[in-house]
């Protein structure tokens, strides 16, 4: 059987291939774990995983027959994505694979493409009853606002505009800027939600967390919760058509009012997921009792509240 995972464009995500290996191993003595990147000599992920294969950019015509060949020769049955611009290539290449027995665990091109679009993820929160940030014309701007990119990642190019003198003409000209209500964060609170979605398309765990701190658009100080946002969203989102596997989601939260806003949805592991590996939610087991064992997977939510992540730099020698 094929029961090697691998985890492309692995970077910096030593944490993430640690928890894969560690789980893998306690289904399959021999399973291994393995990673790509475009300089695996300079992805410290690349050194913790079983093994590291260079690879083009995902843009690459050739990526895609390189990516099955070292699937095909090195046992993979299962492979995960972590970067955005990868996300829906491989859901486009989800059926190729899977007639390989290779499980791309990646939502459908449908749903990618409603997360990877801002503009269509707001309509997709609004279409399940939940808030978004109201919209603002900038030809008639209301201060204070907020200007993101439709399409942005990693927290760049974003834009918080407090008087008209700051609505300057370039980010008034830029066509990706999206123009809305500012969400005070001195009022709301700021949540990252892991979710992970069966092979059905049901909701099987969600991990609120609170984002204490942000460093380069990923959470580097957070605390787990179990409060309103953990029944909103398992009432609100509990079935999602095409969605597999890890999801993260972001929102405003208002601890006295419950007002809930929803801001994005990144369909793969996001970068404070170790967090909620360590309170108990291991969605790396979901997976492999899902698509190596054929498992059935009931809702649960017996992780632990509380739970306090605090991220500091380290290093790989080599």
């Amino acid at each position: 059987m094929q029961h090697n995972i691998l985890i492309t464009s692995a970077g910096k995500r030593v944490a993430l291939v640690r928890y894969f290996k560690d789980t893998l191993v306690s289904f399959f003595l021999d399973g291994e774990v393995f990673t790509t990147d475009m300089n695996p000599e300079m992805a410290p992920a690349g050194y913790v995983s079983d093994g590291c294969f260079k690879v083009p950019r995902v843009t690459d015509e050739d990526y895609p027959e390189l990516l099955f060949r070292i699937c095909e020769e090195n046992n993979i049955g299962m492979v995960v994505a972590t970067i955005d611009t990868e996300l829906l290539l491989l859901a486009n290449l989800k059926d190729e694979f899977l007639r390989k027995g290779i499980n791309v665990i990646v939502s459908d091109s449908i749903f990618v493409g409603i997360c990877r679009d801002k503009r269509n993820t707001g309509s997709f929160f609004q279409s399940h009853g939940i808030r978004i940030p109201k919209e603002i014309d900038k030809y008639h701007p209301i201060f204070p606002m907020f200007a993101k990119p439709y399409d942005g990642s990693l927290s760049t190019n974003l834009h918080y505009i407090k008087c008209k003198e700051e609505l300057t003409g370039e980010i008034l000209n830029d066509p990706k800027l999206m123009f809305m209500e500012y969400i005070d964060k001195k009022v709301y609170k700021e949540y990252t939600v892991d979710m992970y979605f069966g092979k059905d398309n049901k909701v099987k765990c969600i991990v609120p967390r609170e984002r204490i701190e942000i460093r380069a658009g990923e959470i580097n100080k957070g605390r787990t919760a179990k409060n309103e946002i953990l029944s909103f969203l398992k009432e609100k989102l509990g079935y999602i058509e095409g969605c597999v596997g890890c999801i993260c989601l972001q929102l405003f939260f208002h601890p006295d009012t419950k007002d809930i806003v929803g801001i994005e949805i990144n369909p793969r592991f996001g970068g404070g997921y170790p967090l909620t590996y360590m309170c108990g939610g291991n969605f790396i087991e979901l997976m492999i009792r899902e698509y190596f064992l054929n498992e059935d997977i009931d809702y649960f939510d017996t992780w632990k509240e509380g739970m306090l992540m605090l991220r500091f730099d380290d290093a790989i020698y080599v």
